[in-house]
């Protein structure tokens, strides 16, 4: 039995990914800080090791004895107080993982990028793999540090280190315990938070075909290629609408005008940086939901097989899921 080592398996995605490799006959092997909890895992065969990929000695010890490696961990947040924190964990981390990829001579790597660092087209039509990108499109911490990891780890791929680089959109499902700043848009929601909508859009995929998305790539992907794994592009008026339908939760109808809620974001984090609390509104946020965030995913679903699971089912899931625990009412 095979076994492959997965950083960020106390995640929403990672969790998945380790799941879909026990299923499918691996012996996983999974990085975890001492004092994270994995109440999803809880019940898994999984063999786990303490470290933090921030530390390489950490890393290397963990990954030892392990054919493939899949890189999952990030710190996806849209506001934190030090900055700095994103960038040891999704650059300088993403360094250290890489590393200890190329020194242990593994088999092959799936990186986990994100499609926040690929660039947009400026027509409205859905991006793809190979849509140009600059630094400078880049608005907030978390995008810049994931545009930054991707291009340390075409580093160590040009050093000859086999990477298969998969990008999710917008992953929707059961098991999102913080929850991602995505989750918490629907439990929002849910406990009816969400009165109004601005006008943006997301490509949302079941969160299960991400975790197979990532398993297609190590066996399907080819080497220094990239993968959006996404499904449907829809507004979040659709969305909501999908909410409404799964959950019976009247959807927002009015839609918020751009400009003042940005103003109303801009002054939210001056006022985060006196209190060191998280803003209701999130500038970052805000900024990125100017520009649409479609995406076209035929590629991953042409060379990968990757699963079009029904949107609307994922949301159903989802609705469940956090009800079932507390995040909503029932």
């Amino acid at each position: 039995m095979a076994t492959a080592f997965v950083t960020g398996a106390t995640g929403f995605i990672g969790s998945q990914v380790a799941l879909h490799l026990l299923r499918n006959g691996w012996r996983v092997r999974a990085l975890k800080r001492p004092k994270s909890l994995a109440p999803y895992l809880e019940d898994a065969d999984i063999e786990w090791r303490m470290g933090d990929i921030r530390y390489l000695e950490q890393v290397q010890a963990a990954m030892s004895g392990s054919e493939v490696v899949f890189h999952v961990a990030a710190d996806y947040r849209l506001w934190v107080r030090n900055p700095e924190e994103l960038y040891e964990t999704n650059v300088t981390g993403t360094i250290n993982v890489m590393r200890a990829a190329f020194l242990r001579r593994v088999e092959r790597v799936v990186y986990t990028s994100s499609v926040g660092a690929l660039g947009l087209r400026t027509d409205g039509k859905p991006a793809d793999e190979t849509t140009p990108v600059r630094l400078e499109d880049m608005i907030g911490h978390y995008k810049r540090s994931k545009f930054l990891a991707e291009r340390e780890v075409e580093r160590f791929l040009a050093q000859g280190l086999p990477v298969v680089m998969v990008h999710p959109s917008t992953p929707v499902g059961p098991g999102d315990l913080k929850p991602t700043p995505t989750g918490k848009i629907i439990v929002d929601f849910l406990n009816r938070r969400m009165p109004a909508y601005v006008d943006t859009g997301l490509n949302l995929i079941h969160v299960s075909d991400v975790a197979e998305g990532h398993l297609l790539a190590l066996e399907r992907g080819r080497i220094g290629q990239k993968y959006i794994l996404g499904n449907q592009n829809l507004t979040l008026a659709e969305i909501f609408r999908l909410l409404e339908k799964v959950s019976r939760i009247p959807a927002p109808h009015y839609r918020l005008p751009y400009r003042p809620i940005l103003f109303l974001a801009y002054l939210g984090k001056a006022l985060s940086r006196l209190t060191g609390r998280e803003p209701f509104i999130p500038y970052e946020g805000v900024k990125m939901a100017r520009k649409f965030m479609f995406f076209d995913a035929s590629k991953a679903v042409r060379e990968l097989h990757l699963p079009q699971t029904s949107v609307e089912g994922a949301l159903a899931e989802a609705v469940a899921w956090y009800r079932d625990h507390g995040y909503a009412p029932t």
